[in-house]
């Protein structure tokens, strides 16, 4: 955000994303998306919080973001790109993923952890898109995969 409360060009606030994509608490995965650069790249931000619902039981003694959860915030990241690419007629539909590629899990990822969510498109066709998708936490590596995914209308 600027001085006066407004997001800035090639960003996009947690108010700005629920008009973006479909998602909502307690599925929504990404807080702000940064650096945004249509049809290219984007970065999102999940800030980790000791109140996320999956740390009830995953894992109640040592409380791990999971693995799966990070992908889907890669590839939520990857919506608000794809819909600041296509512009407003996007907004809300749908997107189903439809191949998860190479992901890997380097480092755990808990409580008071900022995941900086890097996206990439390596291509589109219609309306299936292709991203590679890295998280990292103070810059460190903690995840990362190759996701294919289909946009389709509610």
């Amino acid at each position: 955000m600027n001085d006066n409360g407004t997001t800035t060009p090639g960003s996009v606030d947690i108010n700005r994303i629920m008009q973006m994509i479909p998602h909502r608490y307690p599925f929504l995965m990404v807080d702000r998306v940064i650096d945004i650069v249509p049809n290219q790249s984007a970065i999102g931000i999940k800030n980790v919080t000791i109140g996320e619902p999956c740390f009830q039981g995953h894992f109640p003694t040592r409380p791990i973001f999971p693995g799966v959860l990070i992908i889907e915030a890669m590839a939520q990241t990857a919506a608000v790109l794809v819909v600041e690419t296509l512009g407003r007629a996007s907004e809300g539909k749908l997107v189903y993923f439809m191949s998860i590629d190479g992901a890997r899990f380097r480092k755990p990822v808990g409580p008071g952890d900022r995941l900086m969510i890097h996206v990439a498109k390596e291509r589109s066709r219609g309306n299936v898109w292709k991203f590679r998708g890295e998280a990292k936490v103070d810059g460190t590596l903690v995840a990362e995969a190759i996701y294919t995914a289909m946009i389709v209308d509610n």
